[in-house]
Protein backbone atom coordinates (compact mmCIF):
# COMPACT_ATOMS: atom_id res chain seq x y z
CA UNK A 1 0.00 0.00 0.00
CA UNK A 2 1.12 3.76 -0.96
CA UNK A 3 2.49 5.74 2.65
CA UNK A 4 -1.18 6.64 4.32
CA UNK A 5 -1.54 10.02 3.42
CA UNK A 6 -0.38 9.47 -0.33
CA UNK A 7 -3.54 6.25 -0.27
CA UNK A 8 -5.78 8.90 0.99
CA UNK A 9 -5.12 11.04 -1.41
CA UNK A 10 -5.28 8.36 -4.50
CA UNK A 11 -8.75 7.58 -2.88
CA UNK A 12 -10.07 11.50 -2.74
CA UNK A 13 -8.81 11.45 -6.70
CA UNK A 14 -10.60 8.31 -7.44
CA UNK A 15 -13.89 9.96 -5.92
CA UNK A 16 -13.50 12.60 -8.23
CA UNK A 17 -12.87 10.96 -11.44
CA UNK A 18 -15.90 9.02 -10.86
CA UNK A 19 -17.68 12.51 -10.22
CA UNK A 20 -16.42 13.81 -14.38
CA UNK A 21 -19.11 15.32 -16.21
CA UNK A 22 -18.14 13.60 -19.43
CA UNK A 23 -19.39 10.45 -18.44
CA UNK A 24 -22.50 11.49 -16.83
CA UNK A 25 -23.24 13.82 -19.82
CA UNK A 26 -22.52 11.57 -22.50
CA UNK A 27 -25.20 8.92 -20.80
CA UNK A 28 -27.94 11.60 -20.48
CA UNK A 29 -27.89 13.69 -23.62
CA UNK A 30 -31.46 14.75 -24.97
CA UNK A 31 -33.53 13.85 -27.84
CA UNK A 32 -32.08 16.90 -30.56
CA UNK A 33 -34.71 19.61 -31.11
CA UNK A 34 -36.10 20.89 -34.11
CA UNK A 35 -34.84 24.46 -33.37
CA UNK A 36 -32.15 26.01 -31.63
CA UNK A 37 -29.79 24.30 -28.48
CA UNK A 38 -29.03 26.87 -25.74
CA UNK A 39 -27.15 26.13 -23.01
CA UNK A 40 -27.02 27.65 -19.32
CA UNK A 41 -25.61 26.81 -15.88
CA UNK A 42 -24.81 27.70 -12.48
CA UNK A 43 -22.02 26.27 -10.30
CA UNK A 44 -18.35 25.73 -9.29
CA UNK A 45 -18.46 22.93 -12.00
CA UNK A 46 -20.45 24.87 -14.35
CA UNK A 47 -17.83 25.78 -16.58
CA UNK A 48 -16.51 21.87 -16.87
CA UNK A 49 -19.54 20.85 -17.42
CA UNK A 50 -20.03 22.76 -20.43
CA UNK A 51 -16.89 21.92 -22.14
CA UNK A 52 -17.74 18.32 -21.47
CA UNK A 53 -21.40 18.95 -23.10
CA UNK A 54 -19.39 20.67 -26.05
CA UNK A 55 -17.03 17.93 -26.90
CA UNK A 56 -20.38 15.31 -26.62
CA UNK A 57 -22.74 17.39 -29.20
CA UNK A 58 -22.16 17.25 -32.47
CA UNK A 59 -24.65 20.00 -33.92
CA UNK A 60 -24.71 23.96 -32.75
CA UNK A 61 -25.09 25.31 -29.68
CA UNK A 62 -24.44 28.35 -28.01
CA UNK A 63 -25.25 29.54 -24.63
CA UNK A 64 -23.71 31.11 -21.06
CA UNK A 65 -22.91 29.61 -17.63
CA UNK A 66 -21.96 30.90 -14.57
CA UNK A 67 -18.86 29.85 -12.09
CA UNK A 68 -16.59 30.72 -9.83
CA UNK A 69 -13.77 33.25 -10.00
CA UNK A 70 -10.44 31.19 -11.25
CA UNK A 71 -12.97 28.09 -11.62
CA UNK A 72 -13.26 28.80 -15.57
CA UNK A 73 -12.43 27.04 -18.24
CA UNK A 74 -11.65 27.16 -22.47
CA UNK A 75 -14.82 26.69 -24.09
CA UNK A 76 -16.03 27.12 -27.72
CA UNK A 77 -19.32 28.21 -27.97
CA UNK A 78 -21.13 28.73 -24.52
CA UNK A 79 -19.74 32.33 -23.10
CA UNK A 80 -18.28 31.31 -18.98
CA UNK A 81 -18.97 33.89 -16.54
CA UNK A 82 -16.85 33.81 -13.23
CA UNK A 83 -18.66 35.40 -10.03
CA UNK A 84 -18.24 35.31 -6.44
CA UNK A 85 -19.08 32.52 -4.27
CA UNK A 86 -19.81 31.75 -1.36
CA UNK A 87 -20.82 35.64 -0.98
CA UNK A 88 -22.79 36.92 -4.00
CA UNK A 89 -21.34 39.82 -5.78
CA UNK A 90 -22.41 42.30 -8.88
CA UNK A 91 -20.62 40.04 -11.37
CA UNK A 92 -23.40 37.47 -10.43
CA UNK A 93 -26.34 39.76 -10.53
CA UNK A 94 -25.31 40.67 -13.78
CA UNK A 95 -24.94 36.88 -14.80
CA UNK A 96 -28.18 36.08 -13.47
CA UNK A 97 -29.89 38.28 -16.06
CA UNK A 98 -27.85 37.02 -18.77
CA UNK A 99 -29.16 33.33 -18.39
CA UNK A 100 -32.66 34.72 -18.17
CA UNK A 101 -32.28 36.70 -21.05
CA UNK A 102 -30.46 33.89 -23.02
CA UNK A 103 -34.03 31.79 -23.04
CA UNK A 104 -36.38 34.19 -22.68
CA UNK A 105 -37.34 34.32 -26.35
CA UNK A 106 -37.00 30.65 -27.66
CA UNK A 107 -39.80 28.91 -28.54
CA UNK A 108 -41.21 24.74 -28.04
CA UNK A 109 -39.47 24.24 -30.48
CA UNK A 110 -36.09 24.64 -28.78
CA UNK A 111 -33.79 23.16 -26.62
CA UNK A 112 -32.00 24.21 -23.51
CA UNK A 113 -29.65 22.37 -21.66
CA UNK A 114 -29.24 23.32 -17.90
CA UNK A 115 -26.03 22.61 -16.25
CA UNK A 116 -26.24 22.75 -12.80
CA UNK A 117 -24.04 21.95 -9.81
CA UNK A 118 -22.99 22.97 -5.93
CA UNK A 119 -22.75 26.70 -5.60
CA UNK A 120 -24.58 28.03 -7.93
CA UNK A 121 -27.06 29.43 -4.82
CA UNK A 122 -24.44 32.20 -4.15
CA UNK A 123 -23.86 32.40 -7.94
CA UNK A 124 -26.92 33.37 -8.59
CA UNK A 125 -27.86 36.13 -7.12
CA UNK A 126 -31.56 37.98 -8.49
CA UNK A 127 -33.09 39.66 -5.65
CA UNK A 128 -36.93 40.66 -5.86
CA UNK A 129 -38.53 44.19 -6.14
CA UNK A 130 -38.02 45.69 -2.86
CA UNK A 131 -34.33 43.58 -2.06
CA UNK A 132 -31.21 44.76 -3.23
CA UNK A 133 -28.06 42.99 -4.04
CA UNK A 134 -26.73 44.07 -0.49
CA UNK A 135 -29.83 42.34 1.43
CA UNK A 136 -28.71 38.82 -0.85
CA UNK A 137 -25.47 39.69 0.57
CA UNK A 138 -26.44 40.08 3.58
CA UNK A 139 -28.82 36.41 3.85
CA UNK A 140 -26.23 34.72 2.50
CA UNK A 141 -23.72 35.45 5.34
CA UNK A 142 -26.28 34.82 7.78
CA UNK A 143 -27.09 31.55 6.19
CA UNK A 144 -23.35 30.71 6.52
CA UNK A 145 -23.01 31.50 10.12
CA UNK A 146 -26.23 30.00 11.28
CA UNK A 147 -25.75 26.19 11.18
CA UNK A 148 -28.63 25.56 9.33
CA UNK A 149 -28.33 22.31 7.15
CA UNK A 150 -27.90 23.45 3.13
CA UNK A 151 -31.49 22.25 2.91
CA UNK A 152 -32.74 24.55 4.90
CA UNK A 153 -30.48 27.41 3.47
CA UNK A 154 -31.55 27.03 0.23
CA UNK A 155 -35.63 26.66 1.56
CA UNK A 156 -35.04 30.41 2.40
CA UNK A 157 -32.96 31.61 -0.84
CA UNK A 158 -35.11 30.35 -3.55
CA UNK A 159 -37.83 32.24 -1.63
CA UNK A 160 -36.17 35.38 -1.88
CA UNK A 161 -35.07 34.99 -5.69
CA UNK A 162 -36.66 35.59 -8.78
CA UNK A 163 -34.75 33.01 -10.27
CA UNK A 164 -34.09 29.83 -8.17
CA UNK A 165 -36.95 27.93 -7.19
CA UNK A 166 -37.64 26.79 -10.83
CA UNK A 167 -38.13 30.04 -11.85
CA UNK A 168 -35.49 30.20 -14.42
CA UNK A 169 -36.94 27.51 -16.20
CA UNK A 170 -40.25 28.73 -15.74
CA UNK A 171 -39.08 31.99 -17.86
CA UNK A 172 -38.94 29.89 -21.13
CA UNK A 173 -41.23 27.87 -23.80
CA UNK A 174 -38.33 26.12 -24.76
CA UNK A 175 -38.59 22.19 -23.43
CA UNK A 176 -35.63 22.27 -20.39
CA UNK A 177 -33.62 19.46 -19.70
CA UNK A 178 -31.29 19.84 -16.69
CA UNK A 179 -28.03 17.83 -16.10
CA UNK A 180 -27.26 17.66 -12.28
CA UNK A 181 -24.02 17.42 -10.18
CA UNK A 182 -25.27 16.82 -6.98
CA UNK A 183 -23.54 18.10 -3.47
CA UNK A 184 -27.19 17.82 -1.54
CA UNK A 185 -27.53 14.90 1.09
CA UNK A 186 -30.10 12.76 -0.26
CA UNK A 187 -29.42 14.12 -3.38
CA UNK A 188 -32.85 16.46 -3.97
CA UNK A 189 -32.43 17.75 -7.45
CA UNK A 190 -34.46 20.63 -5.97
CA UNK A 191 -32.12 21.87 -3.54
CA UNK A 192 -28.96 21.69 -5.77
CA UNK A 193 -28.07 25.64 -6.63
CA UNK A 194 -31.61 26.09 -5.05
CA UNK A 195 -33.05 24.45 -7.78
CA UNK A 196 -33.44 27.62 -10.68
CA UNK A 197 -34.51 24.78 -13.18
CA UNK A 198 -36.14 22.13 -10.76
CA UNK A 199 -39.40 23.32 -8.52
CA UNK A 200 -40.47 21.83 -5.41
CA UNK A 201 -43.29 21.97 -2.87
CA UNK A 202 -41.93 23.60 -0.19
CA UNK A 203 -43.84 27.14 0.52
CA UNK A 204 -42.51 31.09 1.62
CA UNK A 205 -44.01 29.57 5.23
CA UNK A 206 -41.90 26.89 5.17
CA UNK A 207 -38.86 30.00 5.20
CA UNK A 208 -40.24 31.43 7.68
CA UNK A 209 -40.36 28.58 9.83
CA UNK A 210 -36.82 27.78 9.03
CA UNK A 211 -35.52 31.58 10.07
CA UNK A 212 -37.82 31.21 13.28
CA UNK A 213 -36.07 27.69 13.86
CA UNK A 214 -32.57 29.02 13.48
CA UNK A 215 -33.20 32.24 14.75
CA UNK A 216 -31.96 34.36 11.69
CA UNK A 217 -31.69 38.12 11.44
CA UNK A 218 -32.51 38.56 8.02
CA UNK A 219 -32.81 41.97 6.59
CA UNK A 220 -36.40 43.73 7.09
CA UNK A 221 -36.94 43.90 3.41
CA UNK A 222 -36.55 40.28 3.15
CA UNK A 223 -39.05 39.24 5.53
CA UNK A 224 -41.53 41.89 4.21
CA UNK A 225 -40.96 39.59 1.02
CA UNK A 226 -41.40 36.86 2.64
CA UNK A 227 -44.77 37.96 4.41
CA UNK A 228 -46.54 38.43 0.58
CA UNK A 229 -47.67 36.38 -2.15
CA UNK A 230 -44.81 37.75 -4.30
CA UNK A 231 -42.79 35.07 -2.72
CA UNK A 232 -44.80 32.56 -3.53
CA UNK A 233 -42.46 29.89 -6.23
CA UNK A 234 -43.64 27.88 -8.62
CA UNK A 235 -44.87 24.02 -7.80
CA UNK A 236 -43.48 20.77 -8.97
CA UNK A 237 -46.65 20.35 -10.66
CA UNK A 238 -47.32 23.51 -12.08
CA UNK A 239 -48.16 23.17 -16.18
CA UNK A 240 -45.27 25.15 -17.33
CA UNK A 241 -42.96 22.22 -16.58
CA UNK A 242 -45.05 19.38 -17.70
CA UNK A 243 -42.15 18.46 -21.39
CA UNK A 244 -39.30 19.41 -18.22
CA UNK A 245 -36.83 17.21 -17.23
CA UNK A 246 -33.34 16.62 -15.19
CA UNK A 247 -31.15 13.79 -14.55
CA UNK A 248 -28.35 13.37 -11.55
CA UNK A 249 -25.04 12.20 -13.53
CA UNK A 250 -22.70 12.76 -10.22
CA UNK A 251 -23.51 12.64 -6.87
CA UNK A 252 -21.77 11.89 -3.12
CA UNK A 253 -23.03 7.91 -3.57
CA UNK A 254 -21.16 7.08 -7.02
CA UNK A 255 -18.00 8.80 -5.48
CA UNK A 256 -17.82 7.25 -2.38
CA UNK A 257 -18.54 3.87 -4.11
CA UNK A 258 -15.52 4.43 -6.12
CA UNK A 259 -13.18 5.31 -3.19
CA UNK A 260 -13.88 2.23 -1.67
CA UNK A 261 -13.56 -0.06 -4.73
CA UNK A 262 -9.90 1.11 -5.02
CA UNK A 263 -9.67 0.61 -1.11
CA UNK A 264 -10.39 -3.06 -1.94
CA UNK A 265 -7.78 -3.27 -4.38
CA UNK A 266 -5.47 -2.89 -1.57
CA UNK A 267 -7.05 -5.54 0.04
CA UNK A 268 -8.54 -2.14 3.12
CA UNK A 269 -11.83 -3.67 3.95
CA UNK A 270 -14.19 -0.08 3.44
CA UNK A 271 -17.37 0.48 4.94
CA UNK A 272 -19.03 3.80 3.29
CA UNK A 273 -20.78 5.25 6.86
CA UNK A 274 -23.41 7.45 4.45
CA UNK A 275 -23.51 9.70 1.53
CA UNK A 276 -25.67 12.18 3.08
CA UNK A 277 -24.05 13.14 6.72
CA UNK A 278 -25.09 16.49 7.76
CA UNK A 279 -24.90 18.51 11.36
CA UNK A 280 -22.09 20.39 13.05
CA UNK A 281 -18.94 19.12 11.85
CA UNK A 282 -17.17 19.13 14.93
CA UNK A 283 -20.24 17.34 16.51
CA UNK A 284 -19.89 14.38 13.03
CA UNK A 285 -16.19 14.71 13.63
CA UNK A 286 -17.00 12.98 17.17
CA UNK A 287 -18.91 10.41 15.92
CA UNK A 288 -17.01 9.60 13.01
CA UNK A 289 -13.78 8.87 16.40
CA UNK A 290 -16.21 6.92 18.40
CA UNK A 291 -15.92 4.21 16.06
CA UNK A 292 -12.94 4.51 14.85
CA UNK A 293 -11.60 4.41 17.98
CA UNK A 294 -13.75 0.82 18.43
CA UNK A 295 -12.13 -0.65 15.61
CA UNK A 296 -8.49 0.72 16.76
CA UNK A 297 -9.30 -0.51 20.29
CA UNK A 298 -11.69 -3.54 19.89
CA UNK A 299 -11.01 -4.60 16.24
CA UNK A 300 -14.62 -4.27 15.84
CA UNK A 301 -17.42 -3.97 14.18
CA UNK A 302 -14.43 -4.06 11.30
CA UNK A 303 -10.93 -5.84 11.39
CA UNK A 304 -7.69 -3.75 11.05
CA UNK A 305 -6.70 -2.20 8.31
CA UNK A 306 -10.04 -0.66 8.19
CA UNK A 307 -11.43 2.30 5.96
CA UNK A 308 -14.35 4.70 6.98
CA UNK A 309 -15.81 6.45 4.19
CA UNK A 310 -18.49 9.47 4.38
CA UNK A 311 -19.86 12.69 2.56
CA UNK A 312 -22.76 14.76 2.88
CA UNK A 313 -22.35 18.48 3.72
CA UNK A 314 -21.80 18.84 7.00
CA UNK A 315 -21.77 22.98 8.70
CA UNK A 316 -20.24 25.21 10.96
CA UNK A 317 -21.59 27.81 13.52
CA UNK A 318 -19.18 30.81 13.93
CA UNK A 319 -18.06 31.30 17.08
CA UNK A 320 -15.13 33.57 16.34
CA UNK A 321 -15.31 35.97 14.03
CA UNK A 322 -11.31 36.32 13.42
CA UNK A 323 -10.62 32.25 12.69
CA UNK A 324 -10.24 30.90 9.10
CA UNK A 325 -11.35 27.34 7.63
CA UNK A 326 -14.26 25.50 6.02
CA UNK A 327 -16.53 22.51 7.61
CA UNK A 328 -13.51 20.09 6.30
CA UNK A 329 -10.49 21.42 8.18
CA UNK A 330 -13.17 22.10 11.23
CA UNK A 331 -14.53 18.34 11.35
CA UNK A 332 -10.37 17.27 10.42
CA UNK A 333 -9.58 19.35 14.08
CA UNK A 334 -12.29 18.20 16.29
CA UNK A 335 -11.01 14.73 15.01
CA UNK A 336 -7.63 15.11 15.88
CA UNK A 337 -8.37 15.85 19.20
CA UNK A 338 -10.73 12.90 19.31
CA UNK A 339 -8.30 10.23 18.30
CA UNK A 340 -5.07 11.54 19.88
CA UNK A 341 -2.45 8.85 20.44
CA UNK A 342 -4.29 6.38 18.19
CA UNK A 343 -2.74 4.75 14.54
CA UNK A 344 -5.31 6.44 12.75
CA UNK A 345 -4.69 8.35 9.36
CA UNK A 346 -7.42 10.95 8.15
CA UNK A 347 -8.62 12.92 5.02
CA UNK A 348 -11.13 15.40 5.20
CA UNK A 349 -11.82 17.71 1.77
CA UNK A 350 -14.17 19.23 -0.13
CA UNK A 351 -14.76 17.54 -3.73
CA UNK A 352 -14.46 20.80 -5.67
CA UNK A 353 -10.88 21.29 -3.93
CA UNK A 354 -12.36 24.18 -2.02
CA UNK A 355 -13.15 24.04 1.58
CA UNK A 356 -15.21 27.16 2.20
CA UNK A 357 -12.93 30.57 1.70
CA UNK A 358 -9.58 29.87 1.78
CA UNK A 359 -7.42 27.73 -0.99
CA UNK A 360 -6.95 24.08 0.10
CA UNK A 361 -9.58 21.57 -0.50
CA UNK A 362 -9.29 20.16 3.06
CA UNK A 363 -6.87 18.51 5.61
CA UNK A 364 -4.99 15.54 6.86
CA UNK A 365 -4.90 15.04 10.38
CA UNK A 366 -3.88 11.74 12.72
CA UNK A 367 -3.09 10.27 16.26
CA UNK A 368 -0.26 12.53 16.46
CA UNK A 369 -1.68 16.20 14.86
CA UNK A 370 -2.45 17.19 18.66
CA UNK A 371 1.27 16.95 19.55
CA UNK A 372 2.47 18.38 16.93
CA UNK A 373 0.58 21.50 17.32
CA UNK A 374 1.38 22.24 20.91
CA UNK A 375 5.02 21.63 19.88
CA UNK A 376 4.42 24.51 17.58
CA UNK A 377 3.02 26.23 20.54
CA UNK A 378 -0.36 26.02 19.14
CA UNK A 379 -3.60 25.11 21.49
CA UNK A 380 -5.71 23.25 19.17
CA UNK A 381 -8.76 23.42 21.20
CA UNK A 382 -8.76 26.86 21.31
CA UNK A 383 -7.82 27.34 17.64
CA UNK A 384 -11.29 24.58 17.44
CA UNK A 385 -13.20 26.96 19.89
CA UNK A 386 -12.33 29.87 17.57
CA UNK A 387 -13.10 28.04 13.84
CA UNK A 388 -9.37 28.50 13.23
CA UNK A 389 -8.46 24.90 11.52
CA UNK A 390 -7.17 26.64 8.35
CA UNK A 391 -4.25 28.38 10.54
CA UNK A 392 -3.96 24.99 12.60
CA UNK A 393 -2.98 23.09 9.75
CA UNK A 394 -1.09 25.72 7.95
CA UNK A 395 1.48 25.64 10.97
CA UNK A 396 2.22 22.29 10.75
CA UNK A 397 1.80 22.08 7.24
CA UNK A 398 -0.92 19.29 6.80
CA UNK A 399 -3.28 21.28 4.81
CA UNK A 400 -4.35 19.23 1.50
CA UNK A 401 -4.46 21.88 -1.44
CA UNK A 402 -5.77 20.21 -4.82
CA UNK A 403 -6.86 23.08 -6.85
CA UNK A 404 -10.39 22.98 -8.46
CA UNK A 405 -11.29 20.21 -9.37
CA UNK A 406 -14.09 20.94 -12.01
CA UNK A 407 -16.53 18.69 -10.16
CA UNK A 408 -18.79 19.33 -6.75
CA UNK A 409 -20.44 16.05 -4.83
CA UNK A 410 -19.27 17.60 -1.61
CA UNK A 411 -16.92 16.59 1.30
CA UNK A 412 -15.31 13.44 1.12
CA UNK A 413 -14.22 12.05 4.16
CA UNK A 414 -11.42 9.14 4.33
CA UNK A 415 -10.60 7.68 7.87
CA UNK A 416 -7.74 4.86 7.93
CA UNK A 417 -7.16 2.86 10.95
CA UNK A 418 -3.82 0.97 10.63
Amino acid sequence: MLEPRAFLASLFDAAVRAADPVEGIRAHLPQKPKGRTVVIGAGKGAAQMAQALETLWDEELSGVVVTRYGYGCETENIEIIEAAHPVPDAAGLAASGRLVETIADLTEDDLVIALICGGGSALLPAPPQGMTLEDEIAINQVLLASGAPIAAMNIVRKHLSTIKGGRLAASTRARVVSLIVSDIPGDNPAHVASGPTIPDDSTRHDALAVIRQYKLSLPQAALDHLHSKRADAPLSDDVVFANHSHHMIASAAISLEAAAAAARTENIEAAILSDSIEGEARDVALVHAAIAREIAERNRPFTKPALLLSGGETTVTLRSSGGRGGRNGEFALAMALAIDGHDIEVLAADTDGIDGSESNAGAFCDGATVRRLRAANLDPQKMLDDNDSYSAFAAIDDLFVTGPSGTNVNDFRAILIR
